[in-house]
């Protein structure tokens, strides 16, 4: 059976019968016959890449109907929850940013998740005011924070939807009733989950993923339906605020409030939630514009910060050489190493990003950079208006998903989505994953040197992110040319910024740019995935003196898409996922999508 035929799960047919200021949502249309706008679209022109071809499908078919990109993602967020439960649901939370080609804009849209009220510094201190093992901060009530996702794709779907809020949960609600296909990825993480013995400690997900005997996981292949999962979208989809008030909102809290390590949510915490709406942060590198997310992501400015550096170099002369590499590697040292001192929720703390991206403190770091030799150690910089911060503590999971659309009418949305860990928190309420998002706020408030932490724990904050989803411009004109981004913990950043350089300074295909080995460097040790970089540029990276981790592979799930000049698109989707980048064309050039 091929790839495609064992994640598609339902025949077509049956899949679609059916300003920086933040900003309260606009109360919400939930008119569900409201007419569709009529409009032919040109299969060629829209496209979605996205880590499961039902969740890109379930995107397509809203693009043909006239929807726009945001619509198109509350139906891919909707299925990635279903058959993508691992990385990303309606049970976390997001960041997404528009591209509005009517006035060329890009807007933030910030789903993040928050601490409840009740949470303070020590969240993630035992008894005895020592840090909590990591996987026990994790598996515990403790880990989740509100979730944002549903409230940031409604503010979202107010501003730019053009079809009925209900229609984009249609395909998810479909494949939850009738049963979809348990993919080779999703078996597989199940798989390494069970060797960990958490996730079947909670009785609802026990029953899900464990449905048999209660040891034994879903397997590649097997057909699962989820009645409760589509419950809650038909619940949501006649308004968002039933995540948020309600039922819905009561089982999340009390499946937080089981033992082992309760947490303190309450149904206040919920009804006050509110997504914020924010202009992009923007920078230019050569003849582009990038625009990437605010605060309280870092991953907008460390991507950033990287581009920055290099701009410095001629990067063109060293396509995909060691050269290259060893002055991508040095910058994404430099940025990180910013990254981890200064970012967190900006509500909370000073966060300097007019300093960090600051062309001249830039140079100033990238001066530090040598062609022939590495830097025998790398601190955090003193960028223009910084305050002492100190260093984070913050574990490091490599979980989320990435999707990047563009739809008939120039728009797009390149939105990171997640769950923060491997399923979470490892329980589940009303079907879906609850996120343990607050395990990403450092363990410790103070470092070493007594200095407060940026992204210590707070309550009603949101913790630091790495999320980085992007969308680049024509510096001149402001048309949209790249979106891209991926999945992958801190290492988010490193992912990102290989496909900028790949596509901007090495004119690589926005495939090519997805194949090329990741290369992570944070700290003084360099991870890189040997079986994708040749082994005379990884030996000669280590001659120079680079502390080479190799790596076997990589939780990257980068989806990129590309507007040539000429208005044709192309794609790319991570190999190391399932993902597809697909036209309305090429969908339904697809044959034997759906086994029975």
């Amino acid at each position: 059976m091929t790839l495609k035929s064992a994640l598609l799960s339902v025949s077509l047919t049956a899949l679609f019968s059916m300003g920086l200021t933040a900003c309260a949502p606009a109360p919400h249309d939930v008119d569900t016959t409201a007419p569709k706008e009529s409009r032919v679209v040109n299969p060629d022109s829209v496209m979605v890449a996205a880590a499961d071809p039902r969740a890109v499908s379930a995107g397509l078919r809203v693009l043909e109907e006239g929807g726009t990109a945001v619509d198109a993602a509350i139906a891919v967020q909707s299925v990635l929850g279903l058959v993508e439960p691992q990385s990303s649901g309606i049970g976390g939370g997001a960041f997404l940013m528009f591209y509005n080609a009517a006035d060329k804009s890009v807007t933030m849209y910030d789903g993040r998740e928050t601490a409840p009220m009740a949470a303070d510094e020590g969240l993630f201190l035992d008894a005895d005011g020592n840090r909590l093992p990591y996987v026990q901060g994790i598996a515990s009530g403790k880990s989740t924070g509100v979730p944002g996702a549903v409230a940031m794709l409604a503010m979202a779907h107010d501003d730019h939807g053009r079809l009925p809020w209900a229609r984009a949960f249609k395909d998810a609600i479909t494949l939850a009733d009738e049963g979809f296909i348990v993919s080779p990825r999703m078996a597989g993480s199940l798989a390494r989950s069970t060797r960990y013995g958490l996730l079947n400690d909670q009785k609802a997900a026990r029953d899900y993923f464990y449905p048999g005997d209660g040891e034994t996981p879903l397997q590649d292949g097997e057909r699962r339906t989820n009645a409760p999962y589509a419950a809650t979208l038909r619940a949501i989809s006649a308004d968002y605020r039933a995540l948020y008030e309600g039922d819905i909102a009561r089982a999340i809290i009390a499946a937080t409030r089981d033992e082992p390590r309760p947490g303190g949510l309450t149904e206040a915490d919920f009804a006050a939630y509110t997504p914020v709406r924010r202009a992009a942060l923007c920078s230019d590198y050569r003849a582009y514009r990038i625009c990437g997310a605010q605060p309280p992501s870092s991953g907008g400015v460390a991507t950033q910060a990287v581009m920055g550096l290099l701009s410095n170099f001629d990067m063109r002369e060293s396509r995909d050489d060691v050269q290259g590499w060893h002055r991508f590697i040095e910058a994404s040292r430099l940025a990180y190493a910013d990254r981890d001192h200064y970012v967190g929720d900006d509500r909370f703390v000073q966060v300097p990003i007019a300093g960090m991206l600051n062309t001249n403190y830039l140079a100033l770091r990238a001066a530090k950079i040598q062609d022939d030799a590495v830097m025998a150690k790398v601190e955090a910089g003193r960028p223009p208006g910084a305050e002492q911060a100190g260093k984070d503590a913050t574990p490091d999971s490599p979980g989320t998903s990435h999707f990047s659309i563009l739809d008939s009418y120039g728009n797009v949305v390149s939105m990171t989505t997640t769950v923060e860990g491997g399923f979470g928190s490892q329980r589940m309420a009303a079907g879906m994953i609850l996120n343990n998002q607050l395990t990403d706020f450092s363990f410790v408030s103070v470092d070493e040197q007594g200095r407060k932490v940026a992204n210590r724990v707070q309550p009603g904050k949101r913790p630091r992110s790495s999320m980085a989803p992007t969308i680049i411009l024509n510096k001149d004109g402001g048309d949209f040319y790249i979106a891209t981004g991926s999945p992958g913990g801190n290492s988010i950043i490193a992912y990102t910024a290989k496909t900028m350089v790949a596509l901007l300074d090495w004119d690589m295909t926005p495939q090519e740019a997805a194949n090329l080995p990741n290369v992570i460097a944070r700290g003084e040790s360099v991870r890189i995935e040997e079986n994708r970089m040749d082994e005379a540029t990884l030996s000669a990276l280590e001659i120079m003196g680079h502390d080479i981790q190799r790596s076997q592979g990589e939780a990257s799930g980068i989806h990129i898409i590309r507007k040539n000049a000429d208005g044709t698109l192309q794609g790319g989707a991570d190999p190391r996922r399932e993902g597809v980048a697909w036209t309305l064309s090429d969908l339904d050039a697809q044959t034997d999508l759906n086994p029975k």
